[in-house]
């Protein structure tokens, strides 16, 4: 069995990772670290894990060695503590935002400036349809943003087949759900203030978009807008391109997921789901892509759980791979109909 810790467990993201490593078939569960929360036990904080964890919230800075760490903290902290953490680790997913870019530059732009950026090459960018031979050798592992995953999913099999490439105009439009802000409150997450809106928070530009222009190598115009869903990310963007039929896009995309354990093609003439729909994959770590087309227009599809492919479950669909387990362990579970 692998030891498997967990840094800011106390969070959303932190405490799916926790479900999922209680459920995993080779890991044990090791320390799990909060700072607000030290002293109080893990089914507290997530009472869904009643029964399956007597854990108890240790505080960071009581570190123990582990085999596998998984760090879900707020921007920042992982940039400033990476040297200290991978000595107490061999292998080390981080779910921040701290070690996903290449260019230090883009920290300068979109985060804050990086204490370490010789360590940014040292970190595999973790989406497994892209990267999986680089993450196999991964020692520190850098999970994709929820945004992010949901879009590069949705563009690559058009970028790697040449239907779209960096001269075509892209729009990204991405429908957020409340998870994706986080566990902490503020004036904009009170029920009064989140139910029924469908709210343009991010109109011209959101963190998640440097990613995506990195793994794309597209200019993306991207708006990101908060919905009234607990999880959930659905990703539509708009190519101009001229002179594609639809059997091009059917090649594209199953030749790009058709191995794919979590990626899946969802395009139907009949049906209610004839299209991606967050609610079709809750729980899972699935990925549904889908396509559409006209004389001018590509429109390509995605949808994602947040939590789960957007964040925990590919972090361990990753942390699976570097180990050399099964990719799908522990990540079996395939949603419920109707929710």
């Amino acid at each position: 069995m692998t030891e498997a810790t967990v840094i800011g467990g106390s969070g959303y993201t932190g405490g799916e990772l926790l479900r999922l490593i209680v459920g995993h078939p080779q890991l044990e569960l090791g320390q799990v670290t909060s700072r607000s929360k030290e002293r109080r036990t893990v089914t507290s904080v997530h009472p869904n894990l009643r029964g399956a964890t007597d854990a108890r919230f240790v505080h960071p800075d009581d570190l123990e060695d582990t085999d596998l760490l998984f760090t879900a903290t707020p921007h920042g902290y992982t940039m400033e503590e990476m040297p200290r953490l991978r000595d107490h680790a061999d292998t080390v997913v981080d779910l921040s935002g701290d070690f996903r870019l290449d260019d230090p530059a883009g920290y300068d732009e979109w985060y804050d400036e990086h204490p370490n950026p010789g360590m940014l090459d040292e970190a595999v960018y973790g989406v497994p349809e892209l990267y999986r031979d680089e993450i196999r050798d991964a020692s520190l592992i850098a999970a994709a943003g929820c945004n992010a995953t949901a879009s590069i999913l949705a563009l690559h099999p058009l970028v790697e087949s040449g239907i779209v490439d960096d001269e075509d105009d892209v729009v990204l439009d991405v429908k957020a759900s409340s998870s994706a802000g986080g566990a902490s409150a503020n004036t904009a997450s009170h029920h009064a203030e989140r139910s029924r809106v469908v709210r343009p928070y991010a109109p011209t530009s959101h963190r998640h978009q440097a990613e995506i222009e990195q793994e794309t190598g597209l200019d993306v115009n991207m708006t990101v807008h908060a919905i009234e869903m607990v999880r959930g990310i659905a990703a539509t963007a708009h190519a101009l391109v001229e002179g594609v039929e639809e059997k091009e896009l059917w090649k594209a995309y199953r030749g790009a997921y058709g191995d794919e354990p979590f990626v899946r093609v969802a395009k139907s003439r009949r049906g209610v789901y004839r299209y991606p729909e967050p609610k079709v994959v809750e729980g899972t770590n699935y990925c549904d892509v889908g396509f559409e087309v006209s004389d001018d227009r590509v429109v390509a599809f995605s949808a994602v759980d947040n939590m789960m492919k957007g964040s925990a479950g590919m972090a361990v669909q990753s942390a699976n791979i570097a180990l050399g387990y099964d990719e799908g362990a522990g990540l079996g579970f395939n949603g419920m109909h109707p929710v």
